[in-house]
């Protein structure tokens, strides 16, 4: 159905796509090549929510050059009206004769309307073309619009024996130098950074992207129940802190509203936060991805409600032993069936530390 030539366009406009991987949040992620008799004479990127889509990127660099052509998209093209006029009335204006698009638009306001405006124009339209390369380069924005919460991944650092702190807390630094850059840039391509009162309170983190560029820090959300977050808390600087709590405590969340931080009631009925009604939240506000660094208890908590969609394991070569810490806090198994059933995404080296990217079956 699909040439070679196909193939490789499609695939330089993924590779577009991704240049957008920190930057188009609420917006997916989205890359787009025009060409016309086997030259491509434009292509463009979408470079962050309220600046112009791929496909307008693309026609500006083509210009007359687009008339005739045939044009490749990671993601149908828009239909609607939000900050930009739509993409398929643009494609239509420049007499654009054919358009491959790597996946239809998961977003109800498009979900196959752009594709049909196309059609109907009288312009002939392919849809599937690296369409699981497309879904996974924007998988959080799917997990968003098909289902109404963020698609969530959880980081750990641990041992080869799956320790992640020793019983006294000391977790810095289990994995190497490599391994701890890498898990920058998951932080940096995530929306939101995800954590808990008790990984504040034994590690104190900044809960932000550094030592990669990027131009926008993601939000930080912290579940604690009791506001028992610190008023010096690291966190708290520079803004940026959504507090999830299970109670108003008065006092304490003005105080913490004063340092700016947001305090978000979200009571589970037994004095927890709840996490379900927390991601409902999160995709509500256009987050894509939540990147989750937490303790045990937390990363548990996530797991048994079943809002855990992928583990970022960084395995170091070294041995903690069984009194150490592990990386979730989940009721005994009194039988294997109960077992969680994972599917390894990816296994590589990351400097001396083994990288695991591994998804619940």
């Amino acid at each position: 159905m699909f040439a070679a030539a196909d193939h490789d366009f499609m695939a330089r406009a993924l590779r577009l796509a991704e240049l957008g991987l920190f930057t188009t949040t609420p917006n997916p992620r989205v890359g787009c090549v025009i060409v016309n008799n086997g030259v491509v004479v434009g292509e463009g990127w979408h470079h962050s929510a309220g600046a112009p889509h791929a496909e307008i990127n693309a026609l500006q660099a083509a210009g007359s050059a687009a008339h005739g052509a045939t044009v490749y998209v990671s993601l149908e093209p828009c239909s609607h009206h939000g900050r930009t006029p739509p993409c398929a009335q643009a494609l239509i204006a420049a007499g654009v004769s054919r358009v491959f698009a790597a996946m239809q638009d998961p977003n109800p306001r498009v979900a196959g309307r752009g594709l049909a405006m196309l059609k109907d124009a009288g312009i002939t339209c392919e849809c599937g073309l690296l369409e699981s390369e497309a879904r996974e380069l924007n998988i959080g924005f799917v997990a968003r619009m098909t289902r109404g919460r963020p698609w969530v991944r959880v980081k750990i650092a641990a041992s080869l024996d799956a320790r992640t702190a020793l019983e006294n807390g000391a977790s810095q630094w289990i994995t190497g130098p490599a391994a701890r850059l890498d898990g920058q840039h998951w932080r940096a391509r995530a929306c939101a950074i995800l954590s808990g009162i008790g990984t504040v309170l034994a590690d104190d983190p900044q809960l932000s992207v550094r030592n990669v560029e990027t131009p926008r820090q993601p939000l930080k959300v912290l579940v604690d129940s009791r506001l028992e977050l610190p008023l010096q808390a690291k966190v708290l600087n520079g803004g940026g802190l959504l507090l999830a709590s299970a109670s108003d405590a008065g006092e304490k969340a003005t105080a913490l509203r004063a340092r700016g931080a947001e305090v978000l009631q979200l009571p589970d009925g037994a004095g927890k936060v709840d996490l379900a009604a927390l991601l409902a939240e999160l995709g509500r506000r256009g987050i894509n991805e939540v990147h989750v660094e937490a303790g045990s208890r937390l990363n548990g908590a996530l797991l048994a409600a079943g809002l855990v969609d992928e583990l970022l394991l960084y395995l170091a070569p070294c041995l903690l032993g069984d009194t150490a810490r592990g990386m979730f806090s989940l009721p005994a198994l009194k039988s294997l069936d109960g077992k969680r059933a994972l599917a390894i995404r990816d296994a590589r080296m990351v400097g001396a530390d083994l990288r695991l990217l591994a998804r619940l079956a």
